[in-house]
This record gives C-alpha cells, structure tokens and sequence, in this order.
C-alpha cells in the first residue's frame, strides 16, 4: 500500500556542507560523468560531486565538497568566476597548488580534530597528504606552505566566513557524538573499520585565545620569534600585545627564530616604497638606488620589491636566499626595521609567510 511521503532523509554531513556551499553561491549536483569539477554559471556557480558509485569508501560528499572549497580558498576570490577554480587539471602545472590546498585542508580540520577523518582522496593522499608534518606549515620557504597561509587568512574573511568554520565546528559536533558509539565489525576481515573511529580531540585553545596546536615538547611561547618584553613583560605580537608564559605551548602561529635572508618580506612586496632622507649617507654612497620624486627621495623600485633585493628564485618547493646589493649603505629606514617586530610581523603576513 503506498503513502504519501512529504520528506526525504539527507545525510547529516551532507547537509551541513550542501548548505556550506549554497551559502557561498554554490549548487551541488552529483553526476557518474565527473569526480569533482567546478564551472561558473549566472547563478553564483556549480560543484559536480561524483555520485556513491564514483567515490572510494573512505570519501563523503562532505569531505568532497570540503576540498574543493579550500581550492578555492587557494586560489582567491576571483576562483568563483573561473572553471575548476583556474586549475589546470591535465597537467603537473598546478601540483604545487594541491599542494597548498593540502596543506590548508589539514590545518583547517585539524583545528577540529578532523584532520584524519577528512584526508583527501586522490594520488595525494599516499604521495603527499600521508608525509605532511603536524604542523603542514612549517617550511615557510616553500611556495605552497605561502599560498596556503594567504588561504588561511581569506577563511577568516567573507564570502567563505562564516559558512566554512561553522560547517567544520558542526561536523566536529556530530563526530564526537558518533564516534563513541561505533563497535568494530564482527569480522575484521568483512569490511573496513569505520571511518567514524579515526575522529581526533580537537587541540585545545591557546591561553591567549589564538588556535592551539598539536602537541609538540619543543615549541612553547619561550622559543616563539612573536614573544617580546614590552611594559614589564613578556607579550606576543600575534596575540595583539596580550601577556604571555613562556612556558606555555606553542599556539598555531608559533614561529621559530626568523631570518632575513629567507624572508625578505620588508624589501618586496609588503611595503610599496622606502622614503630615503636626503642627508642619508646613502644618497651619496648610492645614488644609481636613489629616485628623486621633487617632495622626497625613494629607493629605486624593480617590480614589487626593492632594486638592491636579490634572491628568491623559485625552484621546485625551495626558494633562493634574499640578500641586499647596498646592505652595508642601506638607508636608515632599512636599518631601523627590526626583526620580530610589529612591522616585521606586518610585512610577513602581507607577503604570505606568517599567519
């Protein structure tokens, strides 16, 4: 005897990230013909998932719909407008930007303790994602370890604020509930363990109120480069001045001891001039780096950094060393920029290197 029906079971991960992408202007639709591909359409955009049938047992639409997100994430707020968020999916051009989204993929869940149960699932997950370290954004010389920093910090901004961090706390939700509940399978040899087993405790907050980090013996706000005295004690730039211990754990945004040389945020692209004073002894030792603009004197630019900067070929996943061509006659601008200091943590974050 049949009946009306008037409602229809959804997944419960699912529908929190179906409604994660409508949120963002996106549709998703589910298709055998497609593993996962974006296209740009007059309605915001659509997300094609393949269907059960396409995906291995360890993915979800969730965890799908997840990754592409941090693609986008990667590539930036134009993504939205172009097909497969401007990737090249036919070649390895692009591989570093897997990479990136990778790696923003693994800080972002494991934030909620989620960083095993939303692995990826392709190639990358045994080549790449399987090898990440616990802090996947450690080596900051690295182009994909700076394209997912940059990532990170558009999370914390419109369009994908707040939809992308209230999906994720909502799926950590669900998993701590279900996670106590699943028994192994009678027969080990009969199907896979549940997915549901591998959910972690999330890392809890930092004393300061930034993001905690997994526990690591040797990183702790003592050996952070943010940690400065100031006022009679000893405070953290990342944490807006707030006092800290240093004693305590290192947060999500500990940095070890910095370095110029592979750095060179202050130089390039963070800051757009150098005002050069004209009783600078550098006017005179030199002056082929000196541009007179008739109400100051700037040092000469190349592109988007400093004339008198070297260095930072990209090779593979290693970047070259920065070095300064007028170091020892470098105006007193230059030598008055300090490192660790509020504008040295300004000018990383602009360039990608600090979150």
């Amino acid at each position: 005897m049949s009946r009306p029906v008037h409602h229809r079971y959804v997944d419960p991960l699912a529908q929190i990230w179906l409604d994660c992408a409508a949120r963002l202007g996106l549709r998703v639709v589910r298709s055998p013909d497609a593993y996962a591909s974006y296209a740009p359409d007059d309605a915001g955009g659509t997300l094609t998932i393949g269907d059960d049938a396409s995906l291995d047992p360890d993915d979800s639409l969730a965890q799908m719909i997840f990754h592409e997100l941090c693609h986008a994430l990667v590539q930036g707020e134009d993504a939205f407008a172009r097909t497969d968020w401007g990737l090249d999916n036919e070649t390895d051009r692009d591989a570093w930007r897997e990479h990136a989204c990778l790696r923003a993929q693994a800080v972002l869940a494991g934030r909620h303790g989620l960083r095993r149960f939303f692995a990826p699932t392709t190639d990358y997950r045994a080549d790449f994602w399987d090898h990440l370290p616990a802090d996947p954004l450690a080596d900051r010389g690295d182009p994909s370890v700076q394209a997912a920093i940059a990532a990170l910090r558009r999370a914390d901004r419109p369009p994908w604020s707040p939809a992308l961090g209230e999906a994720l706390a909502a799926t950590a939700r669900i998993a701590a509930a279900v996670g106590p509940t699943v028994r192994p399978a009678r027969d080990e040899r009969a199907a896979l363990p549940s997915l549901w087993t591998i959910v972690d405790a999330p890392p809890p907050p930092h004393p300061t109120g930034l993001p905690g980090a997994a526990s690591d013996d040797a990183r702790s706000c003592g050996t952070c480069a943010w940690r400065h005295r100031a006022r009679g004690a000893e405070r953290c730039r990342q944490a807006d001045g707030a006092r800290v211990d240093p004693a305590w754990p290192g947060c999500e945004r500990w940095e070890p001891g910095l370095d110029c040389q592979t750095c060179g945020a202050c130089c390039r692209a963070a800051y757009h001039a150098v005002e050069v004073g004209r009783r600078d002894p550098a006017v005179a030792r030199r002056p082929d780096y000196i541009v007179d603009l008739g109400d100051r004197l700037e040092l000469r630019r190349a592109g988007d950094r400093c004339a008198a900067l070297g260095g930072g070929e990209v090779t593979g996943a290693t970047t070259s060393r920065y070095a300064c061509a007028i170091y020892d006659d470098r105006p007193r601008t230059c030598r008055d920029f300090t490192l660790g200091s509020e504008h040295c943590l300004t000018a990383r974050r602009r360039v990608g290197l600090s979150l």
